[in-house]
């Protein structure tokens, strides 16, 4: 067994624990885009499954958005290899987004559409939990970009149930950091399939990460404090149990 998966899957665990994300008998669904994050929960949940004292089934699902050059052959191989079962969906989202309804903010609607997809579809295969790979990084960007251009305090929570869909969201990565998540997939050469989305570079979350990685250097801590502010303020659903670690 690899031991840098060994000890990320550690992580993982701790979040699923913390947040009690995972109920024996569970059939979790990770919606995977082919990025590094998703593909890297992927193999985390795939070797948690196997020694996690609650039993709990796997599988995959990719929502393909109708961008040219997104071949996710490879990501099926992988699941195929790792015993997952992988499902994939194509949808015109691409085109309602930027050719049809041509959105000035794209990158919301996209996501929802994303979403809504994605709920649909496991819902109708009778799961009802979907792992997702929002990470470490991603929730104190969500926490400014709310505080930042909404001039509120929100954040995406660990554990969300959409009582319209009937589906549970769960972010295992919630303690585990961008840098540590890349490193990961490059050691483990996991098969990335890269985003031409046009708004890659281009949206708030992008101007939000580079002011983060500017202040860093100058407060390499700011954002494991601002994220545990967000855990002992607390936010609604952002209060773990005792004995939380953070481990990025």
């Amino acid at each position: 067994m690899n031991k840098a998966l060994n000890d990320f899957t550690g992580t993982v665990r701790r979040a699923v624990d913390d947040y009690d994300m995972i109920q024996a008998g569970d059939r979790v669904a990770v919606g995977v885009s082919g990025g590094k994050d998703s593909l890297v929960l992927l193999a985390a949940l795939s070797h948690l499954r196997s020694f996690y004292p609650r039993p709990f089934e796997l599988e995959a699902i990719t929502v393909e958005l109708g961008f040219e050059g997104m071949d996710f052959t490879p990501v099926a191989a992988l699941c195929e290899e790792l015993g997952v079962p992988y499902t994939r969906l194509k949808t015109d989202i691409k085109e309602i987004v930027f050719d049809v309804r041509q959105e000035d903010n794209p990158c919301s609607l996209c996501a929802k559409m994303r979403r809504g997809a994605l709920n649909d579809a496991i819902r109708e295969r009778g799961v009802k939990k979907l792992a997702l790979g929002h990470h470490f990084d991603d929730a104190v960007e969500t926490f400014l970009l709310s505080l930042l251009f909404e001039g509120r305090i929100s954040c995406f929570r660990p554990v969300t149930y959409l009582d319209r869909s009937g589906v549970t969201q769960i972010r295992p990565l919630v303690y585990a950091g961008e840098q540590k998540i890349a490193k990961l997939a490059d050691e483990l050469r996991l098969p990335v399939v890269e985003n031409p989305c046009p708004q890659d570079k281009g949206s708030k979350r992008y101007e939000v990460k580079q002011l983060l990685k500017t202040m860093s250097a100058d407060y390499p801590d700011m954002k494991s404090k601002i994220f545990g502010a967000m855990q002992r303020y607390p936010l609604p659903g952002w209060q773990p149990k005792e004995n939380w670690r953070l481990n990025r």
